[in-house]
């Protein structure tokens, strides 16, 4: 899989640049903005590392995510996420044309891999956070026709479409949602944890939605990730509003744990990273440590594939897993 398969580069840099717009017009009051502890473990103490359009990025000295403080209110998030142009253009321009691509190329391994590791789970309620277009739940569908699919989506658009595809639809952030606890065999939650203003809140409520024995499965971004640390403060990853949370295996893990989860797996299957980091070089020019430019000039198509492989196997994909249990 390469990063132009699941998405556009023009179209994505259009939505980058309608972000900075959002910032200007949407996060300009300085009082909208909150000092935070580390939204893994509560430390106190952080590294300043970077700020990018405005935004300022620090490393928890005591677990290693990489956050941004101080951050925008969750109000002022929601309003962002319902009213920004950037939003809007994510969903008609950005995610739609590449739907079925994604189907395809993402939710639908992903459901296989559901379906294959947790077998026991084909006949109970399945709850997704931020379900989106529902493409998950489609997907998982064919594989447990017997599960009964709830899509938890706050935005009224991604609720209607998943309504229209058969799944029960609560509407509402699932920092609000109340009268669900003990319902679920299994709650997901895919790509939201990066975008939350309290994590630990998001953890807990999963925590309560699940029964005795249910299980929590998110995928999310690991900060020490191989794209995330190669580019830095150049990663398309690392963009405010939007991204403000950088865990990594161990304060993830910690994280669930402190939620009252029992940590199963922590994994990065991820595939793209080599490939964003030499996207980055040909497309952005991006100039990044000597040696990764000669990788991309010189190296071979089997050392690429070999060096992903490495990256994936060894917890250093950006792209990173958890699985937990409700005990």
């Amino acid at each position: 899989m390469k990063e132009q398969d699941v998405r556009n580069p023009a179209t994505f840099n259009r939505y980058l640049e309608l972000v900075q717009e959002d910032v200007i017009n949407l996060f300009s009051d300085p009082t909208q903005y909150s000092r935070v502890a580390c939204p893994a473990c509560a430390g106190q103490e952080h590294h300043p590392e970077f700020t990018k359009i405005g935004f300022r990025y620090v490393t928890c000295k005591a677990c290693g995510t990489l956050f941004a403080n101080p951050r925008p209110s969750q109000a002022s998030l929601e309003k962002f996420y319902v009213n920004g142009q950037s939003s809007i253009y994510w969903v008609e321009e950005f995610f739609r044309p590449v739907a079925e691509a994604r189907r395809e190329k993402i939710f639908r391994p992903r459901a296989a891999y559901v379906a294959e590791r947790l077998p026991a789970l084909a006949g109970e309620t399945i709850g997704d956070i931020g379900a989106g277009f529902g493409l998950f739940l489609e997907e998982l569908r064919t594989f447990w026709p017997r599960a009964s699919m709830v899509a938890i989506e706050p935005s009224p658009q991604m609720a209607t479409i998943c309504q229209s595809k058969g799944f029960e639809v609560v509407q509402t952030a699932i920092e609000e949602l109340a009268g669900q606890e003990g319902r679920f065999g299994l709650v997901t939650a895919f790509e939201i944890l990066e975008h939350l203003h309290d994590p630990r809140l998001t953890l807990e409520k999963a925590f309560r939605l699940l029964r005795p024995g249910g299980y929590f499965l998110a995928t999310t971004l690991n900060g020490e990730g191989f794209d995330i640390q190669v580019l830095w403060e150049d990663s398309k990853s690392v963009y405010p509003p939007h991204h403000l949370n950088f865990f990594n295996p161990r304060s993830l893990a910690r994280l669930c744990t402190e939620a009252g989860l029992t940590v199963e797996e922590v994994a990065t299957p991820g595939k793209l990273d080599w490939n964003i980091v030499e996207n980055a070089m040909h497309l952005d020019g991006v100039e990044p440590e000597r040696f990764w430019q000669v990788v991309a000039r010189t190296g071979s198509d089997t050392c690429k594939e070999e060096l992903q492989s490495w990256i994936s196997r060894h917890g250093f994909s950006s792209h990173m897993r958890i699985i937990a249990r409700r005990d």
